[in-house]
């Protein structure tokens, strides 16, 4: 059994795996590289086989999508960490180092990402976990490094080792014991914020969620879904509320919920009139499948609280992104009031 498995879920990014799979072995000596090969049709799986020899390879027969390809392909591997690795994601030296320790130094730790910046603006945060994942009290996820589609650039302000909230999927460190205690990931989500429903699951198992500073990796980002595609859209706001109802109290949910439901119709009006129809259309569809699947939603719901009986949000953000961003115009996570976490 190793120590560090590497997992790189791979659909039909050959291009990508022949661009980082090298650095990715060359700075992981310690660690064994698996990429896991989720029914590609671009001829990714042989590239692998006869490019990369010392790299494992797991292929799937068809595509489960993020959450149930990573579940399915996990039961096979033993190890003491996994490390959740983007195929579109380049690493760099001592990248593994550095959050291993710091999870090797405290039990407590379930989950860890590194810093993570734009492969295409290398001095900026990107989109995708950023300094680390935080979420405010209406379930909405924020990075530190990036409010919305404001991205800061990297002057060290978070060269830190701090606790967040959720850590990023797209560079996932997770103890293998914690992540099947808490039956992997949701594949309900199919792909999508199933990071941030993991996290908060550790979370209220009183686990922590950590950001390590010291090592670095750089995400291109929309390699399987562009922020352009609808298809993202309907993903993040269906997989918004299913986050809300599983982890909020009965007594939270009633007026929370609501006010959710109203800011996603004023983000659908905010799509519809900056001419971005196909997104307000997305984010009608969505709460219409989350309705059409709500007996579902509620019986998971009740599935995790029998499992966890804690409802907490330690370290959530207890404010409203939307209203510190649009009205207040607060537009670095460091202008955020934390002072009163709970």
């Amino acid at each position: 059994m190793t120590k560090v498995a590497v997992v790189i879920l791979n659909f039909n990014g050959k291009n990508f795996l022949q661009q980082f799979l090298p650095s990715i072995l060359n700075y992981s000596k310690e660690a064994e590289i698996i990429v896991a090969d989720n029914g590609s049709t671009d001829g990714s799986a042989d590239f692998v086989k006869n490019e990369f020899p010392q790299v494992r390879l797991i292929g799937l027969s068809e595509n489960k999508g993020f959450c149930g390809g990573y579940n399915t392909v996990l039961k096979q591997i033993q190890a003491t960490y996994y490390v959740l690795l983007n195929s579109d994601v380049e690493v760099t030296p001592n990248w593994l180092e550095p959050v291993i320790d710091l999870m090797d130094s405290d039990i407590t730790i379930a989950a860890a990402q590194p810093k993570i910046l734009s492969y295409r603006a290398k001095n900026k945060f990107e989109y995708a976990g950023a300094g680390g994942g935080q979420i405010d009290t209406l379930g909405y996820p924020f990075c530190r490094g990036r409010l919305f589609d404001s991205i800061e650039e990297d002057h060290g302000q978070y060269n830190d080792t701090v606790k967040i909230f959720w850590a990023s999927g797209a560079c996932l460190f997770v103890r293998v014991d914690r992540f099947h205690e808490m039956h992997g990931l949701d594949e309900d989500f199919f792909a999508h914020m199933e990071e941030i429903d993991l996290c908060w699951k550790l979370t209220r198992a009183g686990h922590k969620i950590f950001y390590q500073g010291k090592s670095t990796v750089y995400h291109v980002g929309g390699g399987t879904l562009s922020a352009s595609n609808p298809r993202k859209t309907y993903l993040n706001f269906r997989n918004g509320l299913s986050l809300l109802l599983k982890h909020q109290r009965i007594s939270s949910l009633v007026w929370k919920f609501p006010l959710r439901v109203l800011l996603d119709w004023a983000a659908a009006l905010h799509f519809l009139f900056t001419g971005s129809g196909i997104h307000a259309k997305a984010v009608i569809i969505a709460h219409l499948s989350f309705l059409r699947r709500f007996k579902h939603e509620i019986k998971k719901r009740a599935l995790v609280a029998s499992q966890i009986k804690n409802f907490g949000t330690n370290g959530a953000y207890q404010g409203l992104i939307v209203f510190d961003y649009f009205m207040l115009g607060r537009k670095s996570s460091r202008d955020l009031n934390f002072r009163n976490p709970r």
